[in-house]
């Protein structure tokens, strides 16, 4: 713990205990400004030491979220105060001794995110990492934030508790906790539920085609399920915040409430409502794993800098493992569905040459440069700990179930991390998760964490499925292999990614160029499959394109067709065996996949 954030023996009597507080305005919320104000009681020190958060916990991303802040001013009293800017993020007054001291910026807020502020017409929304100043010193502090809507009607909703007596005024117990409660603020439909006897709420800003009703019951099928894994809720009350977008997808994790943004039309598709009952899942799932259950490295948020940490793929990668089986033990889908959508996830894995280059404890660490900032190469260079982290997760549950025939499972493992790390908030080394898995498993583990985790080795997916009656069957292009994806963008043909190692890489095509013709035909990105399956492996065609506004031909000789389709099935007579570790782990007899 840093001598910022160490708990402080209470000296203070009331009339000069440290008080913050904080105004949030918008009185013109179409110029996308938040205006700030800050008011410190009982400020006692010759120099004020401002800084704002750099990233938000939960977006592994240096975010600099100081870039938005402008027309900064200090005041006592309404008299200015001297300032000077010491870095990219920090602020330093000279106090002039005063015990109370005022300061004024305006933020702008127009990037529509989980992670970011958005401010215009319809509603305001903002994170607190990404608006309010760590007061060096005064972490452990209680803050006071009030509202002002710029019109009567808009309304406020936010995990934070309400001071009582006073309008739109909420109370966080310290900065972290200011930080990981966001606000929305608007015209936004709220409902409220109750679940296992503790209310609950959905914010929703913006129009959809979802079914309320339906999605609220989802919702609460989907708390009973986790809260039964960890044996109850860790919460008074939680608020689910989501925004309706055109094409959006993503979320971001709270103590006590999650931010949610989602396509607007994607719900009345039977798999895109799976997709969002996913999302759900894995956010809430959250509440437990990493707000709660998190590496020791990010026990104690530092604000100012990358706070690295190998195990962030047990913290993404098992709890996108468990967003896929939740809303199976919801009832939300079914055991084929699940084995479909986790079919999807070992082929996006398989099909990902990065796989081979990175491994997941280095994707891990190295999140805050790779994963939130993808290039023409990152497929080739790079695993998601996400997706690796989900299908390692797999694999150590399916090893679980099968060495105590369904009698553990990585559920244990949640449950026991839960008790010793988690309830008490202890951060874990990667050493102390993985005795935590072996503990369970009853076996050393340490020949499969070097292999899958620390090194670049292929999963064996079919040697984890066999015990459950289940094989990893792959299915082969129809047309040779050239390499590349292209996208149709505005009438052009643009190769997005090109693979390493490929026929196409090796004859000079890059991401970036545009697909013209083969063979002098012109060829759209819909129809190059087609295309390619009047050519046999070993054939030499002449890719014609513009490669930096050049017009280029280039002799492209064709490989063998590769593996782009995975599905699970159920293998030819699975023994009594075998039927029973399926129906331990999913619920449903083998003979569903049938």
């Amino acid at each position: 713990m840093t001598e910022a954030t160490a708990p402080r023996t209470n000296i203070y009597t009331k009339e000069t205990a440290p008080a913050i507080y904080y105004q949030v305005a918008m009185p013109k919320p179409e110029t996308h400004l938040f205006e700030v104000t800050l008011r410190l009681v009982n400020y006692s020190s010759p120099i004020l030491n401002l800084k704002l958060p750099v990233w938000t916990p939960g977006s592994y991303l240096v975010r600099e979220y100081a870039k938005h802040l402008q027309d900064f001013a200090a005041f006592a009293f309404d008299l200015p105060l001297s300032w000077q800017k010491i870095s990219k993020n920090h602020w330093q007054i000279e106090t002039c001794e005063v015990s109370e001291i005022t300061i004024k910026y305006r933020i702008f807020a127009n990037e529509l995110s989980v992670r970011t502020n958005h401010l215009d017409s319809s509603h305001g929304y903002f994170n607190g990492a990404a608006l309010f100043f760590r007061i060096l010193g005064w972490e452990a502090e209680p803050i006071q934030v009030t509202i002002v809507p710029p019109h009567p009607e808009w309304q406020v909703t936010t995990a934070l508790p309400p001071v009582r007596q006073k309008a739109n005024t909420f109370c966080a117990s310290d900065f972290d906790t200011l930080v990981d409660s966001p606000f929305e603020i608007g015209l936004h439909q709220l409902h409220h539920f109750e679940v296992l006897g503790k209310p609950h709420e959905l914010a929703i800003w913006g129009k959809g085609n979802f079914q309320l009703q339906q999605m609220i019951a989802d919702i609460a099928k989907i708390i009973e399920v986790e809260a039964a894994m960890f044996g109850g809720l860790p919460y008074q009350r939680y608020v689910f915040l989501l925004h309706l977008f055109a094409q959006a997808y993503g979320g971001l994790e709270h103590k006590n409430s999650c931010a949610l943004i989602y396509q607007r039309n994607g719900f009345r598709d039977r798999d895109k409502y799976e997709r969002f009952m996913q999302l759900v899942a894995h956010e809430f799932f959250h509440l437990w794993n990493v707000k709660r259950i998190r590496p020791k490295e990010l026990e104690v948020f530092d604000y100012d800098q990358e706070n690295y940490t190998s195990s962030l793929w047990f913290c993404e990668g098992t709890t996108s493992y468990y967003d896929l089986l939740i809303p199976l033990r919801a009832g939300i889908y079914d055991a084929k569905s699940f084995l479909n959508n986790l079919s999807k996830e070992i082929a996006r894995h398989e099909t990902t040459p990065g796989r081979k280059v990175q491994s997941l404890a280095e994707s891990s660490f190295d999140a805050w440069i790779k994963l939130y900032r993808p290039d023409a190469n990152s497929g080739n260079s790079q695993i998601s700990y996400y997706l690796k982290g989900e299908m390692v997760s797999l694999l150590l549950d399916l090893l679980i179930r099968s060495r105590s025939r369904n009698q553990r499972s990585l559920d244990d493992v949640m449950l026991k991390m839960w008790h010793q790390f988690g309830r008490d908030e202890i951060g874990y080394t990667p050493e102390q998760l993985q005795s935590v898995i072996e503990f369970i498993a009853g076996i050393d583990l340490t020949d499969f964490f070097n292999s899958y985790i620390d090194k670049t080795e292929d999963l064996p997916f079919n040697e984890y499925l066999e015990p459950f009656g289940l094989q990893l069957v792959e299915e082969k292009d129809e047309e040779p292999y050239l390499g590349v994806k292209v996208n149709s963008d505005n009438g052009r043909e643009l190769i997005k990614f090109v693979d390493a190692n490929s026929p196409a890489q090796f004859a000079g095509i890059d991401p970036g160029d545009e697909l013209l013709a083969i063979d002098g035909l012109r060829v759209t990105a819909n129809g190059l499959g087609d295309r390619l399956k009047d050519y046999q492996p070993r054939d030499t065609i002449q890719v014609t394109i513009f490669h930096q506004d050049e017009l280029r031909t280039l002799p492209v000789t064709l490989a063998s067709p590769c593996t782009r389709k995975y599905q699970i099935k159920a293998v030819e007579n699975p023994s009594p065996t075998q039927k029973e570790n399926f129906a331990g782990w999913l619920g449903a007899p083998l003979t569903t996949l049938r």
